[in-house]
């Protein structure tokens, strides 16, 4: 069975792997929402030290309370699909709003995109090409 989890600012599916005296171990298997970059005790602020937040990685398991866990019935992408869908999501709520919060933050994701495409072999240019 698959679960949606909020953890920290972004949201993944994720399926049970097993029970834990602190909850339970979760596997991650899709990124629905990438998290957000910056310093989330000052939002919206340049001039503090900007934290660059990388998504969960694909099959990375957390020990995580069960009320966090809610069902998932949906069908479950590829986690590479996921991750692109979920990163160009993230770019195109930054360039609607040209502030220097989210200019700063563009850049974090460029440099995670370059990140993602060595561990995943995504192509954000051209992704109709890892789709398959």
């Amino acid at each position: 069975m698959y679960y949606q989890l909020s953890f920290k600012t972004g949201r993944y599916i994720v399926e049970k792997v097993s029970d834990h005296p602190n909850g339970v171990v979760v596997k991650v298997t899709a990124v629905l929402i990438h998290p957000k970059q910056g310093d989330l005790h000052h939002p919206h602020e340049t001039e503090v030290f900007f934290h660059e937040r990388k998504a969960l990685a694909q099959y990375e398991k957390r020990i995580v309370s069960p009320n966090l866990l809610k069902p998932y019935d949906d069908a479950v992408p590829a986690y590479e699909a996921s991750l692109y869908k979920a990163v160009t999501a993230m770019e195109e709520k930054l360039a609607a709003e040209p502030t220097s919060f989210n200019q700063l933050a563009l850049q974090k994701m460029q440099s995670l995109k370059k990140e993602y495409a060595h561990y995943y072999g995504i192509k954000f240019d051209d992704f109709s090409n890892n789709e398959g």
